[in-house]
């Protein structure tokens, strides 16, 4: 197969040693071009290039965020997207399955495209842009907001600086005693005191280490949406629930919890400017945001089991 390899090489995982291990394995039988992101948006005009020239695979090799712009590069065309984990978290990589390892996950990825175990599935899209697993509204935005200030640390700090910037955001950088938006359902549903929402399109939302935090088993790619939001910022109720995500099995509706699930659209509003965060990347602050399923978005590389020696690189 024609394969391209999108390379971030300012992600945290990404080093020029295992760059070339990806390579070599990946070039067992395939052609593959590499090429390197340098700017926000880079990846995705190398993926759709790539798309009109007829390329059978994308594959994005960087944090989720890189991964993001290649499956918005490729979507509604016949290129397929490939994942390889090369940042702090790796949220869709590991959901499909994939170590944190780029050097173990790239011969599960080689196995898959080999095999050609391709198959098409949904995406979530919010003001025309794709998400692979999700969108955060509000303080989950905030704290992306804060660790991004804070970027230069990242590579080195990952999840201590993820937990800081939870706490300090929550402490002196997010209204917790006024609601920030609303959202609306198109089964007429209404959620009208909205403080924190993140809309799945796979589950879980994130990792802590190697712990899942799960908020919804009905986020898969083959289902529609799910919206989970906290209608208050009072630490006891967002412990007790994200405790119960970190037991497995995902939160429960509460008083202040609202958990709807196969969502194929619902828009979240307000008249003051709120922030939110696409697939982990900060994307500022807006009063309107309208999501949607779509289904059979893109053709994914299903990551394979069968590993590949290193002894022979």
């Amino acid at each position: 197969m024609r394969i391209l390899l999108v390379v971030n090489a300012f992600a945290s995982s990404v080093t020029a040693r295992n760059t070339v291990v990806v390579h070599q394995i990946l070039s067992r039988g395939n052609d593959v071009e590499i090429v390197e992101t340098n700017r926000r948006g880079h990846a995705t005009r190398f993926s759709q290039d790539a798309a009109r020239r007829g390329i059978d695979v994308v594959i994005g090799f960087g944090g989720d965020g890189t991964l993001n712009e290649v499956a918005t590069g490729v979507a509604g065309t016949d290129t397929a997207l490939g994942a390889l984990p090369g940042g702090s978290t790796n949220v869709f990589a590991r959901t499909l399955g994939m170590p944190n390892d780029p050097v173990l996950a790239v011969q599960q990825l080689a196995d898959g495209i080999n095999s050609n175990n391709i198959e098409p599935i949904g995406l979530g899209k919010v003001n025309g842009r794709y998400f692979c697993f999700h969108t955060g509204v509000g303080y989950d935005a905030a704290v992306v907001k804060e660790v991004e200030n804070h970027g230069s640390l990242k590579r080195w700090a990952g999840h201590p600086l993820f937990i800081y910037a939870a706490v300090h955001t929550w402490a002196s950088k997010y209204d917790r005693k006024n609601p920030h938006f609303e959202l609306a359902f198109a089964n007429g549903d209404r959620v009208v005191e909205g403080y924190f929402t993140v809309v799945l399109n796979t589950n879980p939302y994130t990792y802590l280490g190697n712990r899942p935090l799960d908020l919804s088993p009905a986020a898969t790619l083959d289902r529609g949406l799910v919206a989970v939001t906290f209608k208050t910022m009072q630490a006891t109720a967002i412990l007790k629930s994200l405790g119960g995500a970190l037991r497995g099995g995902g939160v429960k509706p509460t008083a202040s919890l609202d958990v709807h699930e196969d969502v194929e659209s619902l828009s979240i509003t307000s008249h003051q400017p709120f922030p939110y965060q696409v697939d982990g990347d900060y994307l500022g602050e807006t009063t309107d945001l309208q999501f949607e399923h779509v289904r059979d978005a893109v053709r994914l590389v299903r990551p394979g089991v069968a590993g590949i020696s290193l002894d022979t690189l």
